[in-house]
């Protein structure tokens, strides 16, 4: 399955590593987990690490839609770590749908990625 996911630091925040190409298989093994640590854990600090990542095959593609726009909302913030400029066009499309605070990071700054979630929060 090309999805994999962490809790870091009992919770601190999620790390999903999706590589590979995603079919609708690997989605519904997925998210009975993540919903599962979003009803636990509340609001969300996430790293999704697209490194290695091809894409989706069509039917998992609208499982994806369908997961962002039903857990916009589920997430404080996001850090998009990729190594190709699709991937960075991607994290960029997702702002206008979610509260979060959202920012790509290249495979090179996986380390601050994983700072930048870790932060406090502005008052």
């Amino acid at each position: 399955m090309p999805i994999k996911i962490n809790e870091v630091s009992g919770g601190q925040f999620l790390v999903v590593h999706v590589w590979g190409k995603l079919a609708k298989a690997d989605y519904e093994r997925f998210l009975p987990r993540f919903a599962e640590r979003s009803q636990r854990l509340g609001k969300l600090r996430l790293l999704f690490d697209m490194i290695g990542f091809e894409g989706w095959d069509a039917t998992a593609l609208w499982d994806e839609i369908k997961f962002d726009l039903k857990h916009a909302d589920d997430f404080e913030r996001v850090a998009t770590v990729g190594d190709s400029k699709w991937e960075h066009a991607l994290a960029a499309l997702i702002k206008p749908f979610t509260k979060a605070k959202t920012r790509y990071f290249d495979a090179t700054q996986y380390a601050a990625a994983r700072e930048w979630l870790s932060e406090e929060v502005e008052g």
